[in-house]
């Protein structure tokens, strides 16, 4: 058997004749790139450390690094093999498993990064269950596997009442999250009661076509201020509307066959109204368009043709202002789709030229800006074997693969729910999936808690700013931090009632992080549509900016942290308009009394209003002495408005 280091032109000729082909006789390397000419060892690795199937032979290798570090085994080299390898220490015939990968790297090629201790020998064994052909290899040496910071701890809280906890959403708009559970008769919610705990209540419905068997999705389709449901089945769609006061749902089903699997709320064709999406396990998708008073028209196609569409998630990938579509596929078609709006209510297939388009076997996918760097990067974890793969957005619409030494890599856990939220507060957005906590550290590394509860819909339910998860008995409480937070509640006006689809971004001194108002996400559950933000230690929000479907953007600026703020669409004003985004000082803030309010010099009269957080005008006056009374006002966050000489300012200030 001869090794080749690739560029160096150095043969290496093994003396012995079964060298390298067996654990015994591994061959020693160091880092560098290495050429196999095949697969002919006759000793099988044992035990498999990555999937399972009959491997006949191997090529073993080992390593033994000088101090504790990490490694990158990557066979992404030179073509595309099939090739599968494990990582093991202890002695031959009693071998531990460390790492292994099967097709994390490009095509389906393998690759992994894992931590290594100074002094121990790691074996490799490179089998043929899928290819023993020649191939290249590398070997290289990275920086060692961050350990989880700021875990979360958990406190079970059972419901009681509770019928099951797939469905966390607002449903009678005091801006608390709700848990709802729903059949085919009955809707249970559990009202989140101001002062903490839970109100049931039972609400009987007529028959529904089709029961939520395989996932549920909320919002205000017909703009009444209630939310409606969507019950994803295996025969079809069935819509839950709620009537003018949130105590009554009336059944709307469609007679068409759809295999439901993820269902969204959404406005597809940005005209302000509410549309619906359903994954089509069997055939093309679906679509739901709304026609402004809650009727809605099916329609099949264009959004994915073929079958085998299980988790669907709508996000504005490219940064052009709509909503995307990526479908996580599995089954019979398991090619991945993104679906780029066009803006024109036509959709075009990025994934082939995207590098999207393969195999990989998924349910769902978590899509977020892990990076904090201003675009939306993904993570399709997977539901049937250890390759999760993490996708860095380059800003440019295109993505590069992260996976290898993300932590990812030698993540071996596999669930069909995947999810992305920052649970600790820390600013960085964490992954939920796979039976573990993945803690992100804004730079696409990410490390694993195993303790942490199974995936479900996540939501405050407390309301005390920290994410929890429901669960089918109750809840598991985030028993929280000392960091700090801030809630964004979207109110459309021109856009749909929710803000779904909005892009909110917030700045601090810990950077800008951004999150899209989305219906859901993961395969089967309903999330909050409240928007989440972990600062840190920072005790300020320079800036909050909200992108509307609309395309209106409202910017409001010095929010503080640890409050719930509400914005209604168009009540800041846009960018197009000549609002000042500085030049403006309110202190004290949080003020008792007197607001002092400080703006450049001119000599011209500055009026002044004041908003509450529902967009309703509360104080409106002629600032005197650069001085506004605020006494009259109630505790609460307020929008402070200020015209001089044609000019607008703008800020926000807390009444204490």
């Amino acid at each position: 058997m001869r090794i080749e280091l690739l560029g160096i032109a150095l043969f290496a000729f093994v003396t012995t004749t079964n060298a390298q082909n067996s654990c015994s006789t591994a061959q020693s390397i160091m880092p560098g790139i290495y050429f196999v000419p095949g697969i002919d060892g006759p000793e099988a690795p044992s035990p498999l450390c990555v999937n399972t199937g009959v491997a006949t032979g191997a090529e073993w290798y080992s390593f033994t690094p000088a101090q504790d570090t990490a490694i990158l085994l990557t066979t992404d080299i030179e073509g595309l093999p099939d090739t599968r390898f494990h990582v093991f220490t202890g002695a031959c015939g009693s071998l531990t498993c460390v790492a292994g990968d099967d097709d994390s790297g490009p095509g389906l090629t393998s690759r992994a990064s894992f931590n290594v201790t100074g002094g121990v020998t790691y074996r490799i064994a490179f089998d043929d269950r899928w290819y023993a052909g020649s191939f290249g290899f590398q070997l290289q040496l990275i920086a060692p596997v961050v350990p989880a910071e700021g875990i979360v701890t958990w406190t079970s809280s059972a419901i009681p009442n509770l019928l099951g906890g797939d469905c966390v959403v607002d449903m009678n708009g005091d801006d608390l999250d709700d848990m709802v559970r729903a059949s085919s008769t009955n809707i249970n919610i559990q009202y989140q009661q101001p002062g903490g705990g839970f109100l049931s209540v039972n609400i009987p419905t007529t028959p529904a076509d089709h029961s939520p068997s395989w996932s549920i999705v909320a919002g205000d389709i017909d703009g009444n201020g209630f939310t409606d449901l969507m019950y994803g089945g295996q025969q079809g769609a069935t819509f839950m509307m709620a009537n003018e006061t949130g105590t009554a749902f009336t059944e709307v089903s469609f007679s068409q066959y759809i295999f439901c699997q993820r269902t969204n709320m959404v406005d597809l064709n940005a005209d302000g109204h509410l549309d619906a999406f359903s994954c089509h396990d069997t055939n093309a998708n679906v679509r739901f368009l709304n026609d402004g008073t809650g009727n809605l028209t099916f329609m099949q196609g264009g959004l994915g043709e073929t079958c085998g569409n299980y988790g669907s998630i709508w996000t504005d990938y490219d940064n052009d202002g709509d909503v995307d579509c990526f479908v996580a596929k599995c089954g019979c078609d398991p090619t991945d789709l993104l679906m780029r709006n066009n803006g024109d209510g036509t959709f075009t297939n990025m994934a082939p030229a995207l590098g999207l388009a393969d195999s990989h076997q998924s349910w769902s996918s978590a899509w977020g800006d892990f990076d904090n760097d201003g675009d939306m990067d993904m993570l399709i974890g997977s539901s049937s074997s250890n390759y999760h793969k993490l996708m860095s957005n380059n800003g440019d619409g295109t993505f590069s693969n992260e996976t290898a030494g993300s932590g990812f890599d030698n993540f071996s856990g596999q669930s069909i729910e995947w999810t992305t939220h920052d649970f600790n507060n820390d600013g960085y957005l964490d992954v939920l999936g796979g039976g573990a906590l993945m803690y992100g550290n804004g730079h696409m590394q990410f490390a694993p808690d195993v303790t942490a509860p199974s995936t479900n819909a996540v939501g405050d339910l407390n309301n005390d700013g920290f994410l929890d998860i429901a669960n089918w008995g109750g809840a598991f409480l985030n028993d929280g931090n000392d960091n700090n937070w801030l809630k964004v509640l979207t109110k459309g006006t021109v856009s749909n009632k929710d803000g779904i689809g909005a892009r909110v971004r917030i700045t601090s001194a810990l950077g800008s992080q951004i999150r899209d108002v989305k219906s859901g996400d993961a395969f089967s559950t309903m999330s909050s549509l409240n928007t989440h933000f972990g600062v840190g230690q920072n005790t300020v929000v320079d800036e909050l900016e909200i992108r509307w479907p609309s395309g209106i953007v409202d910017i409001l600026e010095n929010v503080p942290v640890n409050t719930v703020v509400e914005v209604v669409e168009g009540l800041s004003t846009s960018i197009a308009t000549n609002v000042q985004r500085n030049g403006m000082r309110v202190y004290p803030n949080p003020v008792a009394d007197q607001l002092r309010v400080e703006l450049p010099a001119t000599s011209g009269k500055r009026f002044a209003a004041v908003y509450d957080i529902t967009g309703k005008q509360v104080i409106v006056d002629v600032l005197f002495d650069n001085q506004l009374d605020v006494s009259i006002l109630t505790n609460g966050t307020y929008v402070l408005k200020v015209k001089q000489d044609g000019r607008a300012f703008q800020s926000v200030f807390t009444k204490e």
